[in-house]
């Protein structure tokens, strides 16, 4: 006789594939056995792919990244709407105890980021728990409300009606995860109780379940009509668009649509065209400009700069914040004056159908004076950091109008390497991009006329799990027909402090294969960032505390990332200026490799201060200086 507990999981994971699911990350345990021989069971068969990690906390954000590959597969025009809305959700499945509490981490990711995780939690039966069992926990709700959904499941006994409980319970389950009804994909937790005998028996053979689960659809969307501005505003002077993450190149159509100056954070695909402003946040900090600014379009989620949240939070700038359909909207001010789930269709309609001539001069006279503010900005701080200027060539996601150079040359700054990088990539390439000091660099020193595809975990912006999600990413988009580029290297940029961190992301169970994916890691050996803020500026001024502020802030450290990478399997290299980093980058080889390079981060802040300096001289009138 087949045990209850396995013949569950069977019947589960035949309703999550017949719901569309195609990804199971798994973390070995006993008690989740059933649904590890039933998932081995579907991956044999070819019904789903199976990735196995030793580590649930790299096992969590290996199926982050697996969700954030699928998205970049789909493509942005892809139904489904914005953000991961059509994604089929990836199933995670852990053991029980503190297993499901380091699944923690990424949960948070995929519930500010709105990603369809589905965590298949085992646990021991109702009658063992309080008991003072071993690996028993207080599951149930464990993640607050950070999930969608969260049912605590008995333990099967093989009564009648428990498959097409189970059925129906994954139904739910995916369409909760999916946002398929409520527009705000997210984590679901199905915590699911067995008791022995957890494994098949030596003779069962019994066919995969036949199961017919109910299908769901999405609400009919309308086309939003009502616009909160008129046309004299849609058409006049003093509007920017912002573009953070999660926004799927909305930002852009709308800014070259409108002739508005767009303000876009490098995560994002509107990263890119005529209307990007270079290096926006020093133009806001800088520039007057910023004083006649009137209206702001939102969309997505900015996360990168002060400035920025300092312009949305002016008393006198009308904000419009545009978030989809059941997801919470980004407005950390709290100064928005509408809030819309898109961007309304009259937004998008010709000049001569809105306005009059003298408006329309006006709005060409500011989107001008913004882009030549953006120009003079990224010159400047080329000049400050040695970037030379990014070469026009056949690779698109270089400057359009750049006169051609070599771009930095020599031993490399961390800006510098970040610049080499960045000029190396082409829009079809994608770079997973961690937090801290790698995506602000490279949002300070990229010049794309259009952006690569860009990953990064921006919903809590922490730097846990980010060379698990590079590895999830490159494993979805190796999957049969998802990137549409055989043998596509992915890369992943992040800093040495992101790299120890996450280290546990290069560990693979033998036999399971590695992605083709190449991490270039900064090492600075410690944590730079806060250098850069009041912690430096403290350290400067006061300098019995310097030492204080680099124990606690720069956790300066030795630890030998080459030998880290040998112990993992994974090849390693050391690169120290920019012509052996192209070379690196030119021939990435096959599977997943490491080049690190290593710079100085004692004159981080000197550097930064140079390019303040820099930008008040260019763009600040001599009178207000």
């Amino acid at each position: 006789m087949t045990s209850p507990s396995y013949s569950a999981a069977r019947t589960l994971l035949a309703a999550l594939v017949r719901l569309g699911v195609r990804e199971v990350v798994l973390a070995p345990g006993s008690r989740s056995a059933p649904l590890a021989y039933a998932a081995a069971e579907a991956a044999e068969a070819g019904l789903l792919e199976l990735t196995v990690r030793v580590d649930e906390r790299e096992a969590a954000f290996t199926a982050v990244g697996l969700v954030r590959g699928a998205a970049l597969g789909r493509g942005p025009g892809a139904p489904g709407g914005a953000g991961h809305r059509g994604v089929a959700p990836v199933v995670v499945v852990t053991t029980s105890g503190t297993a499901v509490a380091n699944l923690h981490p990424a949960v948070l990711e995929a519930h500010h980021a709105g990603l369809p995780l589905l965590l298949l939690t085992a646990d021991r039966p109702h009658e063992l728990r309080g008991t003072g069992a071993s690996q028993t926990i207080d599951q149930p709700g464990i993640f607050g409300g950070a999930v969608r959904l969260a049912v605590d499941v008995p333990a099967p006994d093989g009564r009648q009606g428990e498959e097409r409980d189970l059925v129906h319970l994954a139904a739910r389950a995916v369409d909760a995860a999916s946002g398929t009804r409520s527009g705000f994909p997210g984590p679901v937790q199905l915590n699911l109780a067995f008791r022995d005998p957890l494994v098949p028996g030596a003779d069962d053979a019994a066919p995969w379940p036949d199961v017919r689960p109910p299908r769901v659809s999405a609400p009919t969307a309308r086309p939003l009509e009502v616009s909160p501005w008129t046309a004299g505003e849609l058409t006049d002077g003093g509007t920017l668009v912002v573009a953070g993450d999660s926004d799927r190149g909305e930002a852009r159509a709308l800014a070259e649509a409108r002739g508005w100056p767009l303000l876009a954070e490098c995560v994002t695909p509107s990263a890119g065209g005529p209307m990007l402003v270079p290096a926006h946040a020093h133009v806001l900090a800088a520039s007057p400009l910023t004083a006649d600014v009137r209206r702001v379009v939102v969309v997505g989620r900015p996360t990168l700069s002060r400035p920025v949240q300092r312009l949305v939070a002016r008393e006198d700038v009308d904000v419009v914040v545009v978030a989809p359909q059941g997801a919470p909207w980004a407005d950390a001010p709290r100064g928005a004056g509408a809030v819309l789930p898109e961007v309304p269709l009259g937004w998008f309609l010709p000049d001569d159908m809105l306005g009059d001539g003298l408006r329309t001069v006006r709005r060409d006279r500011w989107r001008d004076a913004w882009r030549a503010a953006g120009a003079a900005a990224a010159a400047a701080i080329d000049d400050v950091l040695g970037l030379g200027t990014a070469e026009d060539g056949p690779r698109g996601a270089r400057v359009a109008d750049a006169t051609a150079t070599t771009g930095p040359v020599g031993a490399l700054t961390a800006e510098g390497a970040v610049r080499v990088l960045a000029d190396a990539l082409v829009p079809a390439d994608v770079l997973v991009v961690g937090s801290s000091n790698p995506v602000r660099d490279l949002d300070l020193v990229h010049r794309w006329v259009t952006p690569p595809r860009v990953v990064a975990n921006r919903g809590v912006a922490g730097i846990d799990g980010l060379l698990a999600t590079a590895v999830g990413t490159a494993l979805a988009l190796s999957r049969p027909g998802l990137s549409g580029i055989e043998g596509q290297t992915v890369r992943a940029l992040v800093g040495d402090l992101t790299f120890l961190h996450g280290a546990g992301g290069l560990a693979a169970a033998r036999g399971e294969g590695r992605p083709q994916l190449q991490i270039v890691v900064v090492n600075d050996a410690g944590g730079s960032i806060f250098t850069g803020l009041e912690h430096g500026a403290l350290a400067e001024a006061a300098p019995a505390r310097a030492a204080a502020v680099e124990r606690v802030f720069g956790t300066p450290h030795d630890v030998d990332l080459g030998a880290l990478c040998a112990a993992h399997g994974v090849p390693h290299v050391v690169v120290e200026d920019a012509d052996a980093l192209r070379s690196a980058l030119a021939s990435p080889g096959r599977g997943t490799c490491v080049v690190e390079v290593r710079v100085d981060r004692a004159d981080r802040r000197a550097r930064a201060s140079a390019i303040s300096d820099a930008l008040d001289a260019r763009l600040t009138p001599s009178s207000a200086r």
